[in-house]
């Protein structure tokens, strides 16, 4: 509500304002000044639309070929083809682009080359993480050229980290293996946005199973090899590949959810269990945060090549509030659609993947600040793990995951004393169980589904989703979020209802609007 009262009107609408119309009296001079200043730059805004105003070109034609070859030393080779054309207002002397991290790949094998002819690496003295291209000649405005990269990848020795893949099989994540090109350097500099369609192919050996981003996806065969071609597109963010030697199961379960599992176990019935279950959790969140993303297009749950090189060091804060024992990553969103995860011996331990999958929902490629959330919004990802937990563990994974929270919060606390961060991310994660409580499940699914509606692809923050509790509610929800957050520990009854009943009265809150 604005300032000026509980009608709600602004000061300068009341009684106490003149009503003449202002807009008629003419402007006084250090306004007039003031208000070209202001459109000066919009001016130059909307022409930038149309005509380049600083140093810049445009990809015109993109491809990606990535070839896995196999043997006692196996290598993924990356071959990238663009081509340029200067669109800026000034001859372009180099080339500014982001390669594959040397820590995160073993590059064996890296070039570049500008019509053919070859081009040095050097180390960008304007960005730390880049890499600047020299050209033979000045790129003259509207000239076309054509720039090659390539790379070869290798498994990194026993012992050491980086990304690591297996003879017969590999993933590449869906970031940092492909080439990145920048901007040019300069004021109003512009450049390396890819075109809307480009290619991306894959070459594997006979036998493979192939999975990749992007659509039209075309394949053929010869009798040593596969090729898999696909169109990539803006909405498909970073592309990414997974493939090898899998074995596939894709059981019937009853449901519109199309699910595959690629393994290389031989016995297909843990695999269609594993299915069963991993469908149940995406109903689970399909019912608490709506459809996701690209709903229609089937779901993958892959093997891990190998484990020590298909997982990030990240590790969640809130990791120790969803287990009984800290346990190293066991799975990865590798795309909005492809889950990897440790099969773990050969038993899918599908809880373990819930964090990841719960980022399908929720923010991989659709909200911008997924992960930069402050407390309580920074908790959600770990809410949705639970609720994913649930699904498959059954309803008793709910009371022990709130009494392992609530320990973790002590029971009485100083009026003034500030909480520490380990309470304050318990309290967080508690937060959703008690909105479910207070304003009952199907309130808490309709604004969540409408709070990620609305602000897809732009971020979400507190605001928001207090706005869409309240208008499912009709409620303070602002007032219960201060409650909860701002005083120490937490409330009485909800400490009680969860340390003194059983699971079964734990989990029997309301299903309907209070």
């Amino acid at each position: 509500m604005f300032p000026g009262g509980p009608t709600g009107l602004l000061p300068f609408a009341s009684s106490r304002f003149p009503r003449y119309n202002r807009t008629a009296l003419p402007p006084r001079p250090h306004l007039r000044l003031l208000l070209c200043l202001l459109l000066a730059p919009v001016g130059l805004w909307v022409s930038s639309c149309a005509v380049a105003l600083g140093p810049g070109y445009s990809i015109e034609n993109q491809e990606i070929r990535v070839q896995f070859m196999p043997g006692p030393d196996p290598r993924i080779r990356v071959d990238s083809d663009y081509q340029l054309r200067n669109t800026g207002t000034r001859p372009v002397s180099s080339l500014e682009l982001r390669l594959p991290g040397r820590r995160s790949f073993q590059v064996a094998a890296s070039e570049a080359s500008w019509d053919g002819a070859s081009l040095a690496e050097q180390k960008s003295f304007a960005n730390q993480r880049a890499t600047s291209l020299a050209l033979p000649q000045p790129w003259k405005v509207q000239e076309r050229h054509t720039l090659h990269l390539s790379s070869e990848f290798q498994s990194p020795p026993a012992g050491s980290e980086g990304f690591r893949f297996a003879p017969d099989a590999f993933f590449l994540p869906a970031e940092g293996w492909a080439p990145e090109l920048l901007p040019s350097e300069g004021l109003f500099a512009s450049g390396g946005v890819p075109p809307k369609e480009w290619k991306l192919i894959v070459r594997v050996p006979e036998g493979f199973l192939v999975h990749t981003s992007g659509r039209s996806q075309k394949m053929s065969r010869t009798a040593r090899e596969v090729t898999v071609q696909s169109v990539q597109h803006p909405e498909d963010r970073y592309p990414f590949v997974v493939a090898g030697l899998y074995q596939e199961t894709s059981p019937d379960t009853g449901t519109g959810d199309k699910v595959f599992l690629w393994a290389r176990a031989r016995e297909s019935a843990p695999l269609r269990e594993s299915a069963e279950a991993l469908v149940r959790a995406i109903q689970a969140y399909d019912a608490t945060f709506g459809a996701r993303h690209q709903k229609s297009r089937p779901f993958w749950i892959v093997e891990c090549p190998a484990r020590d090189g298909c997982f990030t060091a990240r590790e969640s804060s809130y990791a120790d509030l969803l287990s009984r024992e800290p346990r190293a990553a066991s799975s990865e969103l590798a795309s909005l659609d492809t889950v990897l995860i440790d099969f773990g011996g050969g038993a899918l331990k599908l809880a373990a993947a819930a964090p990841a999958l719960a980022a399908s929902w929720l923010g991989y490629g659709q909200n911008p600040g997924y992960y930069d959330q402050q407390p309580p919004l920074s908790a959600l990802p770990a809410f949705a793990s639970a609720l994913g937990q649930e699904a498959i563990e059954g309803p008793s994974s709910r009371t022990e995951t709130i009494r392992r929270a609530l320990g973790m919060i002590p029971k009485s606390a100083g009026a003034r004393k500030t909480e520490e961060e380990n309470v304050v991310r318990a309290k967080s994660f508690l937060f959703f169980y008690a909105l479910e409580e207070r304003y009952g499940r199907d309130v808490f699914r309709h604004a969540i589904n409408h709070m990620l509606s609305a602000r897809q692809g732009r971020g979400f923050n507190l605001d928001d989703f207090i706005a869409a509790f309240e208008e499912e509610s009709h409620q303070n929800v602002a007032e219960f979020v201060r409650l909860w957050m701002k005083r120490p520990g937490v409330p009485d009854e909800f400490r009680a209802r969860y340390e003194n009943a059983s699971a079964s009265i734990a989990s029997n809150f309301k299903e309907t609007k209070p």
